[in-house]
This record gives structure tokens, sequence and C-alpha cells, in this order.
């Protein structure tokens, strides 16, 4: 256990380029690796939460409560099925959350005083955040330490690269001022299609020092995983995505020395 918790959000406001399947998939290999971990869906879809199996039929609190207040952090985490790791979990109701902050004072930094009272408990603390560059994933920003960055290698990544990055800026300037990129990961990589080169060429460019060597496969295994509720390990341990994503957390862990 760490009297230092770090916490990582796993932003890109382009949808589809494998964020969830990333805060899971890294979540849980962190897990495995026998770091206390807990993951916070911040995505009002909630997909990170059933792509962990959780029955939100069953929930009665989540991230939404301790938003609107009366619900400390601890009040509404549960535990998942994977040893190790721990789950904020998300439902549409945080839609309202956005809303209803709008007119309330301090409320880029909602989250960061409400993960005050875990960041003893856990090794790694890893935020979901939504698809946008809204409220949520500015309060994601503003807790956190790091960002990881999920790439999909295509043409308009890279323009949606460069919002992301002067969000990024805005929110260290103002929030944050020891926010910094944890790296990009380059994620739906397939080797056959030249197009995937060219782009991994361009962002290897630009962000050498910052682009995880390990890159995550386009995989049949991957994408069915979270219909399953299971994380890639229960899934199909065998599998280039499982293997990928241990990897990703051994690369990850090795930085951190």
């Amino acid at each position: 256990m760490n009297n230092t918790t770090k916490i990582i959000a796993v932003a890109n406001q382009k949808g589809g380029v494998g964020k969830t399947t990333t805060s899971i998939n890294f979540a849980a290999a962190l897990a495995r690796k026998k770091k206390k971990t807990l993951l916070i869906d911040s995505d009002p879809q909630g997909n990170a939460s059933s792509g962990l199996g959780v029955n939100m039929k069953k929930v009665k609190s989540h991230l939404y409560h301790a938003y609107s207040g009366g619900y400390s952090a601890q009040d509404v985490l549960i535990p998942s099925n994977v040893k190790n790791l721990d789950v904020i979990p998300s439902s549409i109701d945080l839609v309202a959350a956005e809303i209803e902050m709008i007119s309330v004072s301090n409320r880029e930094v909602r989250l960061k005083h409400l993960l005050y009272s875990l960041t003893k408990e856990y090794d790694y603390i890893i935020i979901d955040c939504p698809p946008s560059l809204g409220l949520l994933t500015v309060n994601a920003l503003t807790a956190a330490h790091s960002v990881l960055i999920p790439m999909q290698c295509e043409y308009f990544s890279m323009e949606g690269l460069a919002q992301l990055v002067n969000t990024i800026r805005s929110v260290k300037k103002v929030y944050n001022r020891d926010l910094y990129i944890e790296g990009l990961v380059l994620t739906m990589f397939d080797k056959r299609n030249r197009l995937t080169h060219q782009v991994a060429n361009e962002i290897t460019i630009h962000f050498k020092d910052q682009l995880f060597k390990t890159v995550i496969p386009r995989n049949v295994r991957l994408s069915e995983s979270p219909s399953h509720g299971q994380t890639i390990f229960d899934y199909d341990n065998q599998s280039s995505g499982a293997v990928a994503y241990t990897n990703l957390a051994k690369e990850f862990l090795q930085k951190q020395g």
C-alpha cells in the first residue's frame, strides 16, 4: 500500500478510440501486478462499470451521488470481480451532475476534494473520462497527476489530440499546475493497414518521448470482453489484447521506477 496514490485520467474527447477498454484493462493489469487500484467511471454512459460486470440495478449509489453531496467517495465505491480492483460506478444520472455544477463555485475541483480521503488507500486511481471536454473531464484533469491518452491510428486522431493538449494546458495553467501527460498509447493498431503506420509515424515525430512502446492491437476478443462484463484477462488471458495490456502495465510501472 502506498501513501502517495497516483491518479491517472484516461482521456480523449474523440469517441471510439478504445478509451474505456484501456481504462478497464490497464486498471485490471495493475491490479494483477498486486497494485491496489481504483477505477472511477466518470462517463455517464457507464461503460467501464458494465465492462467490469457491475449490475447497476443492484447499485444504490454511484459517482453522481458523490458529486451532488451527502456521499463520500468511500460510500460509493464497490469491489469489482477482480482482486485488488475496486470501482466507483457511473450511471446516466451523471449527465445531471454536469448541469447542476454549472452554478456552483469551485465546481472544477469537486472530484479532487472527493478523492482526498482515498489517497492512502490505493496505489493507483484510474479515471475513465467521458468522450468530451466538459466539466466532468475538467474535474478529472484537475484531480489527476497525469493523463494517459489512448489514440487510434487514423487521420482525425491528430486533430482531436491537438484539442485535448490545449485543454490539458488550460487546466494546468488554472487548476492543476503539476498535471502532465503520462503518455500516449496507440490502440486498435492494425499492422496490415498502411494509414495506421503513417499516423503512427506522425505521432512518433510529435510525441517521441511520450509515446508508450506497447501498442494495443485490433483484437476481436478485446472488443467482445466488455459485453460479457469481463476484463480481457478473465475473458481470454491468451489473447493478443491481454498480452498487450500486461505489457502496457509493465512498461508503465518501469517508468514509475
